[in-house]
């Protein structure tokens, strides 16, 4: 007669001969002091992403994202809804979950500070109804952006890149970019 033990039974034979271990509820697993967390980009965005969530003030459709940081000359605001400075760059929110939208804006402005950008283009869709999805993120976007200290101005972009489903949003100057221009202008007066 063959023997043909299922699963379990091949389990249990092969684990006759182990002991249970001592309870070890009690000890405590530290990381080595080298070991490092991953620098996963989602992870990171997670860890120290101040862009708040909760209640929010829903911004009508009809009224365009528009703000202005203090000190700022209104020239500027003027010059961006024009389109005259062109975006360096772009972020697409449209059909992103407001977490999502959220984690991913914080990673795009912190890399377009790194990258001494000074114009950014982000776009996060037309909505049909004040109470849609785009104009959530849109309604997001307008507490975001102004919760960073390097945004100066944002307002709805131009016709040709998406109108009121994008806006234009101006950054600050780099403290380098400042230090290069100073250097730049000291040449000149030479």
């Amino acid at each position: 007669m063959t023997f043909n033990p299922d699963e379990s039974d091949i389990f249990r034979h092969a684990m006759e001969d182990v002991t249970p271990m001592k309870d070890c509820s009690s000890i405590m697993w530290q990381k080595s002091p080298s070991a490092k967390p991953p620098r996963d980009r989602q992870w990171e965005a997670q860890l120290d992403n101040p862009l708040t969530t909760g209640l929010l003030e829903v911004v009508p459709g009809t009224q365009p994202l528009e703000y202005l940081a203090d000190g700022i000359q209104p020239g500027v605001l003027d010059k961006l809804r024009q389109g005259k400075y062109p975006p360096q760059a772009n972020l697409n929110l449209i059909k992103q979950s407001a977490e999502s939208s959220r984690q991913k804006l914080y990673l795009f402005m912190r890399q377009a500070q790194r990258d001494d950008m000074r114009n950014v283009l982000i776009i996060h869709g037309k909505a049909r109804h004040d109470t849609s999805h785009a104009n959530i993120i849109r309604s997001y976007l307008m507490r975001w952006l102004r919760q960073f200290d390097d945004v100066q101005a944002f307002c709805s972009a131009q016709p040709h890149h998406g109108g009121s489903g994008a806006c234009y949003v101006a950054l600050r100057k780099s403290e380098r970019a400042r230090l290069e221009n100073r250097e730049q202008n000291a040449r000149r007066s030479r």
